[in-house]
């Protein structure tokens, strides 16, 4: 008997389940199946994916599609004619974003003695040498960003499983291992970033937040182009910078006309 009720009761469920389904839920599971929520597919309506968008078209845009209800960052992806397996085409370097970058970022120094001091009185948020290499072995990673003096990279080198998988091994190239490190604190307080090339020659990183508006933020990228100009390698060949596109946090893409940049 109680077999026959068990049967019974998944047969009810059963065709409740297949004779149930509303147009909404339908478009529920439209919508999971693509992965996206409504408030993207909406604003991606807006967006013709065929279309190169001169920038400040492409930037207010970006603005108008951001789907967060918090300040969303501006991202840049710009796919590159670069080989990132040759050393001499494996680009990065770091960029003074004249308008800043609408976000407060937290420092850690790896420094000792009057260069301590000097990173603290720039305002840096964390300063320390062995003390805060042991913090960060214990899994802290309360800091977007890592800095050292030459002297203390011997020392922090052995944080390199840590800090390297999530990029914040500091380094020479970024401008994060520095003998100055009261002025590299002040300069990436301002808004200074770092650019690098990925294993697929793109660059993805962030230029600001919406909040900036289309002024600022263009700013932002033609600042980021003139240096991408200037480190183009020699012996880059064909297309250097081949496509670009602009995007929020959670919203579509937009692709970027990049000849009269």
């Amino acid at each position: 008997m109680a077999e026959e009720k068990k049967a019974f009761k998944k047969a009810i469920k059963t065709s409740t389940k297949k004779g149930a389904t509303s147009k909404k839920d339908k478009k529920k599971a439209s919508i999971k199946k693509e992965g996206r929520g409504k408030k993207y597919i909406e604003a991606s309506k807006q967006v013709d994916k065929e279309k190169l968008y001169p920038l400040a078209e492409a930037v207010d845009l970006a603005i108008k599609t951001a789907t967060t209800k918090f300040d969303a960052t501006v991202e840049l992806h710009i796919q590159t004619g670069l080989d990132p397996k040759t050393a001499d085409q494996n680009i990065r370097g770091t960029v003074s974003m004249p308008a800043g970058i609408g976000k407060e970022i937290t420092i850690l120094v790896f420094a000792e003695g009057e260069d301590a001091k000097a990173a603290k009185a720039a305002g840096a948020d964390f300063v320390g040498d062995e003390d805060m290499i042991e913090k960060v072995k214990t899994g802290w990673l309360g800091f977007d960003l890592a800095m050292s003096t030459p002297k203390m990279m011997a020392k922090v080198g052995q944080l390199g499983k840590t800090l390297g998988t999530k990029g914040l091994m500091p380094n020479p190239k970024s401008g994060t291992v520095t003998p100055d490190p009261g002025k590299a604190v002040k300069e990436f307080k301002l808004g200074k970033i770092e650019y690098k090339l990925d294993k697929d020659a793109i660059i993805h990183l962030g230029i600001g937040k919406v909040s900036l508006g289309v002024e600022k933020l263009m700013q932002n990228i033609n600042e980021l182009f003139k240096a991408l100009k200037s480190a183009k390698p020699a012996g880059a060949k064909g297309i250097y910078l081949k496509k670009a596109s602009i995007t929020t946090s959670m919203g579509p893409a937009i692709r970027i006309d990049l000849s009269n940049l």
